[in-house]
């Protein structure tokens, strides 16, 4: 159709998703979100909606897009739960390691902002937070510990998971993020038998 204007929905919510990571929800405005991705902000108001609504939006892609990759991580955790384990991590250390993308965890981030959130998106973000304590805590029932040891576990693992995010966007390196996964894999496998 000839004046309208195409472009991919896809690459855009990766450019805002990119934009809102680095910079955080405050601090990325609608003329941020023009520039990241190239789109005037007409466009991105009829296309993709309002702040909230392409944050929620981009929030919604990061969780997909990393809790598949978590999943998939745990998907052998009823036989070799610590492996599971350090493979859910290793998805963690990965996305910190890659020089294309912003330090940190955008969840995490989020959660933290919760004060200058909407309602809505302040709430979407507490839902994708404990997504990892679910997935984490059906992993270790799955790895045979029982359901309190379960619920413990998860929730010390998803909290190590968040500091990782936390400490990498305040300079930690690789190898100081590798010792504090060993240290909490080693505590670990005591209670799994250190099965797997």
């Amino acid at each position: 159709m000839a004046g309208k204007k195409r472009f991919d929905v896809a690459t855009a919510l990766d450019a805002a998703m990119i934009q809102f990571w680095r910079a955080g929800y405050a601090d990325t405005s609608v003329d941020n979100l023009s520039r990241a991705t190239g789109l005037n902000r007409s466009s991105i108001y009829s296309s993709l909606g309002d702040k909230d609504t392409l944050f929620t939006a981009c929030l919604e892609r990061y969780s997909t897009r990393y809790g598949a990759k978590y999943d998939a991580a745990l998907s052998c955790a009823a036989d070799r739960p610590l492996a599971a384990v350090r493979a859910f991590f290793d998805v963690t250390l990965e996305r910190i390691a890659d020089p294309g993308l912003p330090d940190g965890c955008l969840v995490a981030q989020t959660v933290m902002a919760t004060p200058v959130l909407s309602v809505g998106v302040a709430a979407r973000a507490r839902e994708a937070i404990g997504f990892q304590h679910t997935r984490l805590c059906g992993a270790l029932k799955a790895g045979r510990l029982s359901d309190e040891a379960a619920e413990s576990y998860a929730a010390h693992l998803a909290a190590v998971n968040q500091s990782l995010a936390v400490m990498s966007r305040a300079g930690a390196g690789a190898e100081q993020l590798r010792g504090i996964v060993d240290v909490t894999l080693d505590a670990l496998a005591g209670p799994l038998g250190a099965r797997g």
